[in-house]
C-alpha cells in the first residue's frame, strides 16, 4: 500500500521532488531494516522508477545504489544501458556489475562510458585489456591515469602502439611506477619519432641528418633511462631494444662511454649468448683477444672494436679510482671524466683518423659537458 500511494505521488510530483523520494527509497532499501515484503514492494518501486521520463529521478537511483554491493542487480543493469550521465556513474562504481558485463560496456558503448569504466577503482586486468584493446583514445587516456587499475604488460604495449602519439597517455604512463622499463623505452621512441616530423628539427636539416638527430637523442634518453633500471629489468630492457631494432652500435658505445657497464654487459650478453658472469669476467680483464673475440661474437662491426677496448679499459682505470657513488651510472661528472680520456686515448692511436666514430665521441663529448654544467649548477643552486 505504502508503494502504491509513493508511486501515485511521483506521478504528479515536481522533478526536483520525485528525485530526492526516489533516492530516499533507495537509500532506505541499502541501509534501513525491512520486511521481506517491504523490500520486494520497493525493488519494485525502484523498476518502475526505471521508466521515469526526467533524468535526474534516474541520476538520482544510480547515484544512490551505485556504490552498494546490495543494489538489486537488475535495477543495476538497467541504468548501466541508461543515458551517459546515468549509466557513468554505475560503470564507474557499481561493484554489482561483472567483469564481463563492464568488458561489453567497452566495447559496445560510445564515449564517454569506456572512459566510466576505465575509472572503476577496482579495474582488473581482464577489463583493462579490453580498454587497452578496443577502447577509445578518452578510454585509454583515463586507463593510464588509473593508478588503481591492474594493466598488464603485454595491454600497455597495446596502448603504446594504439595511441601513443597522445602526449597525455604517454605522461601519464610515465608517471605509473609499474610501467616496465622497456614500455617507458617505447615510449621515448614514440616522442622520437614525432620530433622526426617537427618542422623545428626539419628546419635546415636534409633528411637522413634530421633521422640522425632524432635517432641520437633517443639513444641517449635511452642510456639515460637505463641508469635509472633496476638490476632485474636491465635485461628486458635489452631484449626490447633487440626486438625492436635499437639495440646499435652507436648506442652500447654510448653506454661504455657514459659509464653505464651494466647496459653494456648485459648488451653483450643477449648478442653473444654468453652468460653475464663470463662477460663480465672479460670486461675486467686485461686482455685485448678475449675482448675482442667476444665483441665479434656479439656481432658488432670490426672497425668499432678498437675504440670499444679503449673506452672499456678507461672504465677499468676510472672504476679503481672514483668512489662508489661516484660511480653510479648517469654522474654527469665520472661520465665526463670517461668520455674525455676515451676521446684522447684513442685519438693517440696509432692510424686512428678524424673518422666518424672521432665525430661521434666529440658529439657525445659536448653532450655531456652540458649535462655535467647542468648538474653542477644545480647543486650550486641547491648549497646556496
Amino acid at each position: 500500500m505504502i508503494v502504491q500511494q509513493f508511486l501515485r505521488w511521483m506521478a504528479d510530483a515536481p522533478v526536483t521532488r520525485r528525485a530526492e523520494a526516489t533516492s530516499a527509497l533507495a537509500r532506505a532499501y541499502l541501509h534501513s531494516a525491512m520486511t521481506e515484503a517491504d523490500r520486494e514492494a520497493a525493488e519494485a518501486a525502484m523498476t518502475i522508477l526505471l521508466d521515469d521520463p526526467a533524468v535526474q529521478v534516474r541520476r538520482a537511483l544510480a547515484e544512490a545504489l551505485s556504490r552498494s554491493a546490495d543494489a538489486p542487480r537488475e535495477v543495476i543493469l538497467a541504468l548501466s544501458g541508461d543515458l551517459p550521465e546515468v549509466a557513468s556513474l554505475v560503470l564507474e562504481r557499481s561493484p554489482v556489475l561483472l567483469d564481463m558485463e563492464l568488458v561489453d560496456a567497452v566495447a559496445g558503448f560510445a564515449d564517454p562510458l569506456p572512459a566510466a569504466v576505465a575509472r572503476r577503482v577496482d579495474l582488473g586486468s581482464q577489463v583493462a585489456a579490453a580498454i587497452a584493446e578496443v577502447g577509445s583514445l578518452q578510454a585509454c587516456q583515463a586507463l593510464a591515469e588509473n593508478r588503481e587499475a591492474e594493466i598488464p604488460r603485454f595491454s600497455m604495449v597495446r596502448l603504446v602502439e594504439r595511441h601513443g602519439t597522445d602526449a597525455i597517455l604517454r605522461e601519464a604512463l610515465m608517471a605509473r611506477g609499474e610501467t616496465p622499463i622497456e614500455i617507458r623505452q617505447m615510449l621515448l621512441k614514440q616522442v622520437g619519432d614525432l620530433l622526426s616530423d617537427h618542422p623545428l628539427v626539419r628546419r635546415g636539416l636534409k633528411d637522413e641528418r634530421a633521422r640522425a638527430v632524432v635517432a641520437e637523442a633517443r639513444e641517449r634518453a635511452t642510456v639515460t633511462l637505463a641508469s635509472t633500471a633496476a638490476p632485474h629489468e636491465t635485461p628486458a630492457l635489452v631484449e626490447h631494444l633487440v626486438q625492436s631494432g635499437q639495440l646499435t652500435p652507436a648506442l652500447l658505445l654510448r653506454a661504455v662511454c657514459t659509464g653505464n657497464i651494466v647496459l653494456f654487459t648485459a648488451a653483450l650478453a643477449r648478442l653473444s649468448g654468453l652468460g653475464v658472469s663470463r662477460v663480465e669476467a672479460v670486461l675486467g680483464s686485461a686482455r685485448g683477444l678475449p675482448l675482442r673475440a667476444l665483441l665479434s661474437r656479439a656481432g658488432l662491426p670490426s672497425r668499432t672494436h678498437g675504440l670499444f677496448q679503449v673506452a672499456i679499459g678507461v672504465w677499468r682505470d676510472l672504476a679503481r679510482e672514483v668512489t662508489p657513488v661516484l660511480a653510479v651510472p648517469g654522474n654527469p661528472a665520472v661520465a665526463r671524466l670517461l668520455i674525455g680520456e676515451v676521446l684522447d686515448r684513442y685519438q693517440e692511436q696509432d692510424g686512428v683518423e678524424a673518422d666518424d666514430l672521432v665525430v661521434m665521441l666529440r658529439r657525445f663529448s659536448a653532450e655531456i659537458a652540458r649535462d655535467a654544467a647542468r648538474a653542477y649548477m644545480d647543486r650550486t643552486l641547491a648549497a646556496a
